[in-house]
């Protein structure tokens, strides 16, 4: 969530600023801002709330906002409303100071009382105290702007990416964090930060990682790390794979659609990185290794990769025999169940920054456990705090609303599954031919992709008018229906659940009204018959059905058919209507399909 770019160096600044902040703005956000100047010259803050475009708009009707040294926010309102009061970039109560911060200062109302004046504050966020704070510390006790901002440092508690800038100063940035993602770009005479590497891409490929607990100097002709404790740390830049291409919509309207027709094209990817030539699955031994020795795997995700966890669960008992538990990570860190003898944990985070999920991951790692990242970012913090990564090779994911990192999730998580099957000598995972059935796999996604489907026709039939809608299934159709009714209900905001499709005369049936919209998913032999029981039950209290079935299991009024693919992998296919079911009802409701209210790509506060 909120993001963060700062550049030292440039002729000007404001040009690349801002769009570096337009490529943020996947992660969710409601205002932004920027503070740009050069040294003897004027300064300048321009913020608002709402949009880039509305930040364009502001910088045009200031004039001449050009700089050598500046930082710019987009911010997901977490204290104080969304308003141009409570944007970013914040100024010390003397004028000195202008800071940016990503996070949550979880003792900001003891800052307040007791170093903060109310007359200082102008909004009602929890950063604003910070650089009072780092403005009051460098008054009152003769101090530097970095020995000020390094004591601040020691008294804010909480998750936190800084960029400071001291106008006494004009050519140092200096940048901290803690549980919240910051880069360091390096460049020809240039130098920058940021909070994902997509925002600089355009111009630099090289990247510095940012550690906890670490503050780092950052000016045109180099950058300086260190830890609290003033020991200097000495770290290589990595350069990053992706190019400003990746980024590109193309031909294409918005991100969602991109990307949900670039999935045959990461199966391909994925297999291609975990099978050789010789086709057999690769995966580093030690990963295999320390998940065979385990008695239990523990699956720790959030939202649409909780829901590949549920997926990949039934991959790994299927193929691997190893018991697997999944668990939300905001409940997992604070109602841990008893653990077995020897757990192994994997982590599922396509950005690999989810705060949730690296709270569980710390502790862990205090106990002990071993622990699998797999996550769509090389270098992200889940990635280098956990013992392994298995990476998605699925490139850049833009849209709030994932669809291809769900589907890399699972084809990964069969991967590791079935290499360890083969390693324990497990007859499932030795009779099945993962490379043949995978590459089917993107295959049929490409012919359902490029066929006749009519979900447009469906779509306006069943949701135009909508106010809640339902999922159904049993076994993995299920576990599609949660992740299908997150993609409705996130994007076009129709409040819809997924539930299985037995439960439904449990209670759920009480809410079925008059043309009530029930989609069930069949991908499966051995539930067909009993989930077609459950849509009759509902069609007979008045819903309007749609049936989404799997080839060979068809009947001859099933809205649709989908290409056949090996039962374990069903769920990569069956998903694919749900996603554009989704996208074209946002589309209907005339929403914004890549940007959904309130909601942020990289979630990065607890």
């Amino acid at each position: 969530m909120c993001g963060i770019v700062g550049l030292i160096g440039l002729e000007n600044v404001t040009e690349g600023l801002v769009n570096g902040l337009s490529h943020l703005e996947y992660r969710g956000y409601d205002s932004a801002g920027v503070y740009v100047d050069t040294p003897g010259a004027a300064s300048f803050t321009v913020k608002t709330k709402g949009r880039i475009n509305d930040l364009r708009q502001e910088i045009e009707k200031t004039g001449d906002v050009t700089g050598f040294r500046g930082i710019g926010h987009t911010r997901w309102a977490t204290h104080g409303k969304p308003k141009t009061e409570n944007a970013h970039p914040h100024t010390s109560y003397n004028g000195r100071f202008v800071l940016v911060h990503n996070g949550v200062i979880e003792n900001f109302k003891e800052i307040k009382d007791e170093y903060i004046k109310d007359e200082w504050l102008q909004g009602e966020t929890d950063t604003e105290m910070v650089v009072h704070l780092v403005a009051k510390i460098a008054e009152e006790e003769n101090l530097s702007a970095k020995e000020a901002f390094k004591k601040a440092l020691t008294i804010v508690d909480g998750s936190y990416a800084f960029a400071l800038a001291d106008k006494e100063e004009p050519e140092v940035l200096y940048v901290a964090k803690n549980k919240s993602p910051l880069l360091v770009a390096t460049g020809e005479d240039f130098n920058g930060v940021c909070s994902d590497a997509l925002a600089l891409i355009e111009l630099t490929n090289k990247f510095v990682e940012i550690k906890d607990k670490e503050m780092v100097t950052v000016t045109k002709a180099g950058i300086t790390i260190e830890d609290l404790a003033g020991q200097a740390q000495e770290r290589e830049a990595i350069e990053f794979s992706i190019t400003a291409n990746d980024l590109a919509l193309g031909t294409y309207e918005h991100y969602m659609l991109k990307e949900i027709e670039e999935q045959p094209a990461v199966m391909r990817n994925i297999l291609a990185n975990y099978v050789n030539e010789q086709d057999e699955v690769v995966v580093d031994p030690a990963i295999v290794e320390a998940v065979t020795e385990a008695d239990r795997i523990y699956i720790i995700a959030c939202g649409t990769s909780w829901h590949a966890g549920l997926v990949g669960k039934n991959m790994l008992e299927k193929l691997a025999g190893i018991p697997t538990e999944v668990h939300l990570a905001s409940e997992f860190g604070y109602n841990t169940p008893l653990l077995s003898e020897k757990p192994l944990f994997i982590y599922i985070s396509q950005s690999g920054e989810t705060a949730d999920s690296r709270q569980v991951l710390v502790k862990t790692n205090e106990l002990g456990y071993p622990a699998l990242t797999v996550t769509n970012v090389a270098g992200s913090t889940l990635s280098r705090e956990a013992n392994y990564t298995m990476l998605l090779h699925a490139g850049p994911e833009i849209a709030v609303a994932s669809t291809k990192a769900y589907t890399a999730q699972i084809a990964v998580l069969s991967i590791l599954a079935n290499a360890v099957g083969m390693q324990k000598g497990i007859t499932a995972a030795q009779n099945f031919n993962l490379k043949n059935e995978l590459s089917l796999v993107a295959n049929q996604m490409d012919s359902f992709l490029n066929s006749d489907h009519h979900l447009q026709t469906i779509v306006h039939d069943m949701l135009l008018e909508a106010r809640n809608a339902f999922y159904i299934g049993r076994g993995n159709d299920y576990c599609v229906s949660l992740e299908a009714a997150l993609k409705l209900k996130e994007i076009s905001y129709i409040q819809c659940e997924g539930f299985a499709s037995g439960e439904l005369k449990h209670g759920t049936i009480a809410l079925i009204e008059e043309n009530t919209p029930v989609f069930a998913l069949i991908t499966a032999a051995h539930t067909n018959l009993q989930t077609r029981s459950n849509v009759q039950e509902v069609e007979s209290r008045g819903a309007k059905t749609c049936i989404i079935s799997m080839e060979g299991l068809e009947q001859e009024h099933d809205a649709l058919v989908l290409p056949h693919v090996h039962e374990l992998y069903a769920p990569l296919i069956s998903v694919l209507p749900t996603q554009l079911i989704a996208y074209y009802a946002t589309l209907e409701r005339g929403l914004d399909v890549d940007k959904p209210r309130n909601l942020a790509k990289s979630v990065t506060v607890e």
